[in-house]
């Protein structure tokens, strides 16, 4: 199952954050505070199960996470153990059937799932599954996993189903399976998607960035590795390989885009590799320029980069207004054109008569750079050479980012001074790969949106997101 298209803001927008603690009291209300630290990652739907002698309750809705929890619904869910998710909708789409996590109960035991990537063999494994009788409730490829564990009454055999199920599954993922008595993380053996352990008044939490570690006072401990299935009980924590072939190519746009700059990804801080990012981004494209500009919010950092290495002064040439709704209606195109107005303001007289180096951590259709660069010329800017922190995106994601098809990227289909012309800019520059392997100091990642080498099989993906076969 392909993802949606980007929305229409023209930003990425990730699947979703998945949050677990585990023998720790009042787990819900904690969850609460680890989802909202992780809302950037998914602000479509939200939810969360606890368990607690051997019950399973569980509330979820369509909205922030500060929309559907309060003190009276976090009260019905109680327990020592709880999953919690926050989602964008790529595979199979929104409503409220799709929002995580998810219930499964049976005869040998109720268990609850939340999963945080995209599987690229959904649609074979789902008619394996129809085909075997399973009946499916949602359109997420995440119930998948689910119909794959084998049922059994045999507690002790658990592990060791869940391990074959996660062996049936290609893809990103990044897994939390609650049980009446234990929790299970799953990270797929790519390493596409991050996943992190930390430890809470004898209890642990698992996240997917160690920022909602931070938020909830947990001491981080270490990542869950490519390809290994992590299990918490009252025994403690045991670790099993449920596969031999590893890699770690962490997503680069985890870096450049999707996570909080306060997170940490296998060992590297986001704001640093940001950062770093913006100082080899002047090593390879240097301008003559007044002000270096950055467009909030997570190009920031990189802004900071180019500003340091370069030695033209950083400012605040754009400010973000933060309570733009999410589903602010355009019902015009008048009103479309002035989106960007609501987003984003041009300080005049920060920018005006200034050459200006406007950095942006990744250009996908162009609209938004193209709406940026002429709110800048309009308050006066005498030049703006547009400077990208990542490489060209020519390429679909099928791991989890809403971008699905070639016809939505303007890389795809132009060179560089046709994305220059296209945007408005006098200049424009992206980033090397080579220099995001610098930056964050790694010897993989995955560059598959950059370059089209994916990690895994694809499966049915790339004819389909290829439809006009220009590509």
């Amino acid at each position: 199952m392909l993802g949606n298209l980007i929305n229409n803001d023209g930003e990425l927008h990730e699947e979703c954050g998945v949050f677990g603690i585990f023998g720790v009291e009042d787990a819900a209300n904690l969850a609460y505070y680890g989802l909202h630290a992780l809302q950037h990652r998914g602000q479509e739907g939200c939810g969360i199960v606890a368990a607690g002698g051997g019950e399973f309750s569980t509330y979820k809705g369509e909205g922030l996470v500060t929309e559907i929890f309060n003190e009276k619904t976090l009260n019905l869910l109680e327990g020592n153990a709880a999953i919690g998710h926050v989602r964008y909708s790529t595979a199979g789409g929104g409503g409220i059937k799709n929002v995580q996590p998810f219930v499964f109960r049976h005869h040998t035991g109720t268990f609850a799932l939340a999963h945080n990537g995209n599987l690229v063999n959904s649609q074979e494994l789902s008619k394996y599954l129809e085909d075997r009788g399973s009946l499916f409730q949602s359109t997420s490829d995440s119930e998948i996993l689910a119909h794959l564990i084998k049922k059994e009454s045999d507690k002790a055999a658990r592990l060791y189903n869940i391990i074959d199920a996660l062996n049936m599954i290609e893809g990103a993922f990044a897994f939390l399976i609650l049980t009446e008595d234990s929790l299970f993380a799953c990270r797929d053996k790519y390493g596409l998607r991050p996943l992190s352990i930390g430890k809470l008044n004898g209890g642990w939490v698992v996240s997917s960035e160690t920022c909602a570690l931070d938020t909830v006072g947990a001491k981080f401990l270490r990542d869950v590795n490519p390809g290994e299935i992590v299990a918490f009980s009252k025994n403690g924590i045991t670790s099993a390989d449920y596969s031999q072939f590893k890699h770690n190519y962490l997503c680069a746009m985890e870096y450049i885009y999707f996570s909080r700059p306060d997170s940490d990804l296998e060992a590297c801080n986001v704001h640093t590799f940001r950062k770093n990012s913006g100082k080899l981004l002047y090593e390879e494209a240097p301008i003559d320029a007044d002000v270096v500009v950055g467009v909030p919010d997570s190009s920031l950092s990189a802004a900071v980069g180019y500003a340091e290495a370069s030695g033209i002064p950083y400012e605040l040439g754009l400010v973000k207004n933060k309570y733009v709704g999410r589903t602010f209606i355009q019902p015009s195109q008048n009103m479309r054109e002035k989106g960007v107005r609501m987003k984003l303001s041009a300080v005049r007289s920060i920018v005006a008569g200034k050459r200006v180096v406007l950095i942006d951590d990744s250009l996908v259709r162009g609209t938004t750079s193209r709406r940026i660069v002429a709110l800048l010329r309009e308050v006066g800017a005498k030049k703006i050479h547009v400077r990208i922190a990542s490489p060209q995106i020519t390429h679909p994601c099928f791991y989890g980012v809403d971008t699905s098809t070639f016809d939505e990227l303007m890389s795809a289909h132009k060179n560089i001074e046709q994305v220059r012309e296209a945007i408005g800019a006098d200049t424009l520059a992206f980033l090397s790969e080579s220099a995001l392997y610098k930056a964050g100091n790694r010897k993989e990642l995955c560059l598959s949106c950059f370059n089209g080498n994916y990690p895994t099989s694809l499966y049915q993906s790339i004819s389909e997101a290829n439809k006009d076969g220009k590509f």
